[in-house]
């Protein structure tokens, strides 16, 4: 039994990835749902590059003591209003007119970009330290880029029987 079942697992291997004569499934995925989707990526790694910074010997303890560089109520509420734009361009990229979320998208996608490439050439050289720091500033870089793209690149609708998504009218 142990030889027929291992057969059957190879078939079923070789079926799922050698067999060509299925077509994928080319369904159209919406801009807004993909802008939403690479903000949301972006935002993870926003949260992942701060939370892992704390793993490096010294940093929870700075944090703790306040030897940060947000080290005021002031700059606390900069940063804080500074990081609710990606949620906020989600939510407006969901329920807005398809020209100003293109435009939301184009704007903060390229103020997102410029703070992160600022974050990585203010961080050279680059110590074993914040590499992984430096590292997460990249993706963002490339994510809000991406943004930036799909937003510009936005489908334009063919002028057919009048439809709508309902946000535009």
């Amino acid at each position: 039994m142990g030889v027929l079942h291992h057969r059957l697992i190879i078939k079923f291997i070789d079926n799922l990835i050698m067999n060509n004569n299925i077509p994928l499934d080319k369904a159209h995925v919406n801009i807004r749902i993909k802008l939403a989707a690479l903000w949301v990526a972006v935002m993870f790694f926003y949260i992942y590059g701060d939370y892992f910074a704390l793993y490096i010997p010294g940093r929870a303890g700075e944090l703790v003591a306040g030897d940060t560089l947000l080290d005021s109520p002031i700059k606390v509420f900069a940063a804080s209003v500074l990081m609710s734009f990606p949620p906020l361009v989600i939510i407006l990229t969901i329920l807005s007119a398809s020209a100003f979320t293109r435009w939301l998208n184009i704007v903060f996608g390229i103020i997102f970009t410029a703070i992160m490439v600022l974050i990585a050439a203010t961080s050279i050289p680059i110590t074993p330290e914040i590499a992984a720091y430096v590292f997460y500033a990249a993706v963002e870089s490339c994510i809000t880029i991406a943004i930036v793209w799909y937003a510009w690149k936005w489908p334009r609708v063919k002028k057919t029987s009048g439809t709508s998504d309902g946000l535009d009218a």
